[in-house]
């Protein structure tokens, strides 16, 4: 069954989807039970977010390929910003946690702002903004946590 252009979330997709969360609440409750290795813990965290930050970029990517309402102009608008996010996130591996986490939820919130301007253009399946909206919320609070945890 085709669920393309439907309001109900498809299991894989929710599984996958909230499963991805995974790995930001792990990484925040390491920081917090092992304070010793925060800094690695604060890494890995802030390199997980760089990764799913350049994974939510390219579904523009694939929206621009194989949205057939676009026109144009909001195609080409699409291709181009699906590289910002991983624009954003590779210089977010190389700071301090601090400003990692900060550019990186900046990069975040702003694909989220992205993803709903598309929305108001294009057909997009009625559950795919809810559901961005939740992972977004977790991984920019799970982020920021991450990031203030950190001794400065």
């Amino acid at each position: 069954m085709n669920h393309a252009h439907t309001d109900t979330l498809p299991g894989s997709v929710a599984w996958l989807g909230y499963g991805g969360l995974l790995p930001f609440a792990g990484t925040v409750l390491a920081i917090v039970v092992d304070p010793h290795h925060a800094y690695l813990w604060s890494d890995a965290l802030m390199a997980y977010g760089a990764v799913i930050l350049s994974f939510v970029g390219a579904l523009h990517w694939g929206f621009a390929m194989n949205l057939p309402s676009l026109d144009a102009g909001r195609r080409r608008a699409c291709f181009i910003w699906s590289t910002v996010p991983a624009l954003m996130a590779w210089p977010a591996t190389l700071l301090v946690p601090i400003d990692a986490g900060l550019l990186l939820v900046t990069g975040f919130l702003v694909h989220y702002w992205q993803d709903r301007r598309l929305a108001a253009r294009a057909r997009l399946p009625g559950w795919y903004l809810p559901l961005r909206l939740r992972l977004t919320v977790v991984a920019c609070a799970s982020l920021l946590s991450g990031a203030f945890l950190v001794p400065a």
